[in-house]
């Protein structure tokens, strides 16, 4: 079963909207008045995971919360995204025209592959042609060909093959310094001929529907500074020994 919500107002303000946190008033805003996809980032305690949490609340349109793995789906109480959209595990290559390779070691898909083999029921259909609001978690583990390929499921569901994403807002969520996504060298010798990279802002979907870039920098959770500290320095490469120590 599939976490959907559909809300139909405003229940409450949170906590770290009304403490001057410009930036998530203005993600917010942004979710609720536009239909421009938002990137939403932030060092560890600026708040993503609790925006992430209460938008839910906060948004009038129908949302969902996806993620690019199980263990990140389950901790953003969403689904992964291969399973919402029924993906094929594999690369995704862009185009129905395949360039030549030497290496076919692993599976690949096109946009006609996926559309013929695409086997969804009519709740789950119904369910992505009502969608308005797209919440992906964990963004920097998303690879750019599995972006366009939700783009290919959703344009063809909701029949607006002229629309990316089907007019879907996609709202992302993460820290591009922390895990990267997961592609094999074989993989990368094939896809280069599509992408400049596998990070999700490379996918060709999103070319003329670049993302808006908003960044959390306010620290929420005070009482572990030490511990926001060190995770940060980690981060960034920074890690001391003292920080190790207190790691530890």
């Amino acid at each position: 079963m599939h976490t959907f919500i559909a809300t139909k107002k405003c229940i409450f303000t949170p906590m770290f909207l009304s403490e001057n946190n410009e930036a998530a008033a203005t993600a917010l805003q942004f979710v609720n008045s536009t239909n421009r996809h938002i990137f939403l980032t932030g060092k560890a305690g600026t708040g993503k995971t609790t925006f992430l949490k209460e938008i839910i609340h906060l948004t009038h349109k129908n949302a969902i919360i996806a993620a690019p793995t199980g263990i990140a789906a389950i901790n953003a109480g969403g689904v992964t995204l291969h399973s919402l959209f029924q993906l094929p595990f594999g690369t995704f290559i862009p185009s129905n025209e395949l360039a030549s390779s030497q290496d076919m070691s692993f599976k690949m898909s096109t946009p006609r592959s996926i559309i013929e083999n695409l086997q969804m029921n009519s709740t789950k259909r119904n369910m992505l042609k009502e969608l308005e609001l797209l919440i992906i978690d964990e963004v920097s583990m998303l690879r750019a060909d599995i972006l366009d390929a939700i783009d290919v499921v959703l344009k063809h569901i909701r029949r607006r093959r002229n629309i990316a994403f089907g007019g879907v807002q996609i709202l992302f969520i993460g820290d591009m310094l922390q895990l990267p996504p997961v592609v094999k060298d074989a993989e990368w010798g094939y896809l280069k001929n599509y992408y400049q990279g596998m990070f999700f802002f490379e996918a060709q979907s999103l070319k003329q529907n670049k993302p808006i870039y908003i960044e959390l920098e306010k620290i929420f959770r005070q009482t572990k500074k030490t511990f926001i500290s060190n995770l940060n320095n980690l981060r960034e490469n920074k890690i001391s020994e003292a920080d190790i120590n207190t790691l530890n």
